[in-house]
């Protein structure tokens, strides 16, 4: 069982560096620059080029039924569930082979909508306490469940 991590604009590193420490589980922090890690003998980082989907192409290379994969991307999501990995967004929601396929279609209309120069009210929701608190939930519940059945 492992967690790899896309990093450059995750809001959760120090709770998956927290709930993956006491479950004894690597975390590898994939990423397009240094950042700021924690001492641990189970956190690791992988620093690719700055190409165009360069981290991404790296997690979806290497996730696979025994990964965690914590990301915001939807298409990399898409890439790692079709791997057999588990993959959780940065608020916990998991994403899955149910509900990708509506995930990637709202994606295509928002960016057609922003390409056709259309106003789109609103936008992402904030990030709240309650998001952080919804992934260590997640995040916890994947990792025993991987550990239990062996990943």
């Amino acid at each position: 069982m492992r967690v790899l991590v896309d990093a450059d604009a995750c809001p959760v590193k120090d709770e998956i560096y927290r709930v993956a420490i006491r479950h004894a589980v690597a975390v590898t922090v994939v990423s397009n620059s240094g950042m700021r890690m924690p001492g641990h003998p189970l956190v690791g980082q992988v620093m690719v080029s700055d190409g165009f989907d360069a981290a991404d192409d790296w997690i979806a290379e290497n996730s696979g039924a025994d990964a965690v994969v914590i990301t915001g991307d939807i298409l990399l999501a898409d890439r790692c569930l079709k791997a057999g990995a588990v993959v959780l967004g940065h608020n916990g929601r998991a994403f899955t082979a149910n509900s990708i396929g509506s995930a990637i279609a709202v994606r295509a209309i928002m960016a057609d909508l922003r390409a056709g120069g259309d106003v789109i009210p609103g936008g992402a929701a904030a990030f709240s306490k309650a998001d952080r608190s919804r992934f260590v939930q997640a995040l916890d519940a994947a990792l025993v469940a991987g550990l239990r059945r062996g990943a």
